[in-house]
């Protein structure tokens, strides 16, 4: 007589090893996943550290290409054309330290910079303007007169101390009425984005981005502080206050780096004149930035741009053929890793060539 067999629990048991199998399988992907998650984070942390390091790199070849600068014989300027402004070189710097150096994919080590300098100078500083430059730049950008008024006052109220407000400007009561209310600064800007906070251009903040009032993204903070109603119908205008202004510089323009717009804030000198000056930078072929260009070496030179010897005599007082501070931008890479520093340099000579900020964005 034969005795059937169960074969229940030896298939239990099997569904049993399976589930354990596949639990098994699942944790055995879950911590391989840890792991290279792990790893890669391991990985990211000590390239921060190395691109930190390529980063100051950088501004160290920025400096060093600044100080070389100031030492070629018969170049006492800075111009578009020369190597620190990404120009094609001079012929004073095909004779010097500087020939043959590249500021685009300067290989360090494992990684590369590529490091872009811009001049401060080339901009008027918005803390010394004072309000014939303020205005002059509101006019010619074309903001209505009314608005000229006010703008202006309001940016003198805002980095000048005290608590009377001039006549169309604004101090702390203005913006403490607001939703929601802030105070007036009552010192000197540290960036030039505090415009946006501005009586007059908080509520025609195209007067700082230019353009319209259409073609525009409010900034983050304006957004958050509600600070998008247009008090007046705004134009579109050719440029804004961010392109003409800056909050750092020793106060004086460089006529060799200075844009059409820029140099149109200096007292006497209209469209026309503003053009003659870059015509007569830009050399024969017209292009600012190569071999050519012919730069001013020192402000007399003005004459032949057909500025007159008189209005020569006014703007020394407010400009150079020479800047003192520059912001360096640093991309730097290892690999498919890359980060962006900035830092702001003050050169006071060759030997002398401070570092005011750095940080990473």
């Amino acid at each position: 007589m034969k005795v059937p067999v169960s074969t229940k629990p030896r298939g239990i048991a099997l569904f049993i090893v399976m589930i354990a199998v596949f639990l098994l399988s699942v944790m055995a992907a879950i911590f391989a996943m840890s792991m290279k998650v792990e790893t890669k984070l391991a990985q990211n942390a000590e390239h921060e550290e190395q691109l930190l390091w390529l980063g100051r790199s950088g501004v160290e070849l920025a400096r060093y290409v600044l100080a070389q600068e100031m030492t070629i014989p018969g170049e006492p300027y800075d111009a578009l054309n020369q190597i620190w402004a990404g120009g094609a070189g001079s012929l004073g710097e095909s004779n010097s330290p500087l020939n043959g150096i590249s500021l685009d994919n300067y290989q360090i080590g494992d990684g590369s910079v590529s490091v872009k300098i811009i001049d401060l100078e080339r901009y008027a500083n918005i803390n010394t303007a004072g309000p014939q430059i303020i205005q002059q730049a509101l006019n010619v950008m074309g903001v209505d007169a009314n608005g000229v008024s006010v703008v202006s006052d309001s940016i003198l109220d805002w980095i000048s101390p005290g608590e009377n407000p001039r006549l169309a400007g604004a101090k702390s009561d203005y913006y403490q009425s607001l939703d929601p209310p802030y105070y007036c600064k009552d010192a000197p800007m540290d960036d030039l984005s505090e415009l946006l906070l501005v009586r007059g251009i908080q509520d025609h903040p195209e007067i700082y981005w230019g353009g319209s009032a259409t073609n525009y993204h409010p900034a983050a903070f304006q957004q958050k502080f509600g600070l998008v109603n247009s008090l007046f119908e705004a134009p579109d205008y050719p440029f804004g206050l961010k392109d003409v202004f800056t909050p750092i510089s020793d106060g004086q323009i460089n006529i060799n780096t200075a844009s059409a717009d820029v140099l149109q804030l200096l007292p006497g000198v209209d469209a026309p004149t503003a053009q003659n000056i870059i015509k007569f930078r830009a050399g024969p072929d017209g292009v600012e930035g190569t071999a050519d260009d012919t730069p001013f070496a020192n402000l007399g030179q003005l004459v032949q741009a057909g500025v007159p010897p008189p209005l020569i005599g006014q703007l020394g007082r407010i400009c150079a053929t020479r800047s003192a501070t520059f912001e360096v931008r640093v991309t730097a890479r290892i690999g498919d890793f890359h980060r962006e520093y900035v830092a702001i340099l003050v050169r006071r000579s060759p030997a002398d060539i401070q570092i005011l900020r750095f940080y990473w964005r």
